[in-house]
């Protein structure tokens, strides 16, 4: 092949739109700074309809990890991210509590939060949890979703639906939002998790009354309640086992709900549970199946929420009406 044959070379140049806010980022120490709310808002705007090339998704991503998040920044994605997915939906009845649910499962077992948020959508509360449902980690929430026999709600008619009939909705961020999903899943291409994974736990999909939000690390608290703050939005987090909004009872917990934060109590039978499979867990919510320590979990879980939700306030009243709802459950 000739030279006049060759196709022409693509040559990067610094004149994309996009590019201030990556040197915004990334100029280094002294001069790089965190985004302000609308520089946020702008970016992951831009990224989500699709004018920003690839390289400059994974050096924003990866930049806002290394800086650190920032409660304004963080508002201001989680709004670019409402509205490229159009919310919130406009449900017929208020959603009680939003349950968000993105752990990836390896340091974790079965999802006994799941039981814990049947035992509030039976007390007569509306829950409406949402999460991937691919991906490492993820498998054993999606088969004991099955296990129940709960549907995956596909839309906002799907869920409005689910929570009229069950009192509890399961939404995949996939159907939520499928360009958000795809670039949470660049964790596996970029190997690190990305702030769009505090995006998404945030996402509060109905604008529900109140939310439970688990995290791995407890530097988050204080993020993930700020930002509730600057949505004007109740928020309940914990350290919950891995990542998820989820608390055996086998330790004592900090409960931390806008500026008050509560100590509760180990429970008397946590520890371990015994069971392993999906099928475990749905024997164990139908009484075939003894496991005190799953029940332990469930039961703790469930107490929290119902602080989360504003039910009942303190660990007394909300264990104690925990218990009650799993010796009365359906």
């Amino acid at each position: 092949m000739d030279n006049d044959e060759l196709p022409p070379v693509r040559v990067a140049t610094d004149t994309h739109d996009f590019a201030p806010i990556i040197r915004i980022l990334g100029r280094g120490p002294g001069k790089s700074r965190s985004l302000t709310r609308g520089e946020a808002r702008f970016a992951l705007g831009e990224v989500l309809a699709g004018r920003v090339v690839p390289e400059q998704v994974g050096a924003l991503l990866m930049l806002l990890r290394y800086r650190g998040e920032a409660v304004e920044e963080m508002v201001g994605l989680i709004e670019a991210a409402r509205q490229h997915a159009g919310l919130p939906w406009q449900l017929p009845q208020p959603v009680d509590l939003d349950w968000p649910s993105y752990a990836d499962g390896r340091t974790r077992g079965l999802p006994w939060y799941l039981l814990a948020a049947q035992l509030l959508a039976q007390s007569g509360l509306r829950v409406l949890m949402h999460g991937p449902t691919t991906g490492p980690g993820r498998q054993a929430l999606v088969a004991s979703l099955a296990a129940l026999g709960i549907p995956h709600a596909t839309s906002a008619a799907a869920a409005a639906a689910a929570l009229t009939a069950t009192g509890f909705a399961f939404v995949p961020l996939e159907r939520l939002s499928p360009d958000l999903a795809a670039l949470l899943a660049l964790r596996g291409v970029l190997g690190l998790r990305s702030p769009l994974n505090t995006v998404c736990r945030l996402l509060d999909p109905a604008q529900a009354r109140g939310s439970i939000d688990g995290v791995f690390h407890p530097a988050y608290i204080a993020l993930h309640l700020g930002v509730g703050a600057a949505f004007g939005h109740r928020l309940a987090v914990l350290k919950g086992g891995g990542g998820e909004a989820e608390w055996t009872g086998a330790k004592p917990l900090l409960l931390t709900a806008g500026d008050a934060e509560q100590d509760w109590p180990a429970l008397p039978d946590a520890g371990r549970p015994s069971s392993q499979t999906p099928a475990d867990l749905a024997a164990v919510w139908h009484g075939t199946r003894d496991d005190p320590a799953a029940a332990a979990a469930i039961i703790a879980t469930a107490a929290v929420a119902l602080q989360a939700a504003g039910r009942l306030h303190g660990p007394a009243s909300c264990l104690s009406e925990a218990r009650r709802l799993w010796d009365h459950r359906r």
